[in-house]
């Protein structure tokens, strides 16, 4: 059964939004989270665009928001989730696929401006995450792991 976030609220019109995102760790275990131009967190990632595959959409979003190449693992699952975007103006049905990395490497800046990069500890990021399906994500891949 496929977890799903947030309340659809009746009689409003919910744009589909798919999109793909990554844990990655370092050597200190922490993992990288993304911060947007309005304060909230996210898991790097985003909006797969076009005919682009779960994971060609992970491989674009890396170099844009961290500058990274990554190696996915493991395949975490779906989680769906419903909210509202203030800085759209637009409601959103938006499935989310997770994965673990296995690797990264940093190859350049960050392509994309406006968003900040750091890492937290698993815990400080499941309490950072603004989205229910990203905090499910890592609570997967904690579980995983042990």
């Amino acid at each position: 059964m496929i977890p799903v976030f947030g309340v659809k609220e009746a009689e409003k019109n919910y744009q589909a939004r798919y999109a793909a995102y990554a844990i990655l760790m370092n050597e200190d275990e922490k993992i990288a989270l993304i911060q947007a131009p309005n304060g909230a967190f996210f898991l790097p990632g985003g909006e797969i665009e076009g005919n682009e595959t779960k994971e060609e959409a992970i491989e674009r979003e890396m170099l844009e928001e961290l500058g990274f190449e990554i190696v996915l693992s493991d395949y975490l699952g779906q989680a769906d989730e419903y909210f509202y975007s203030r800085h759209r103006a637009t409601f959103f049905y938006n499935p989310g696929y997770f994965y673990s990395a296995k690797s990264w490497e940093k190859v350049s800046e960050p392509l994309e401006e406006g968003n900040h990069s750091l890492w937290e500890s698993p815990q400080a990021a499941i309490n950072l995450l603004k989205r229910g399906s990203h905090k499910w994500a890592v609570e997967e891949w904690l579980n995983k792991r042990d």
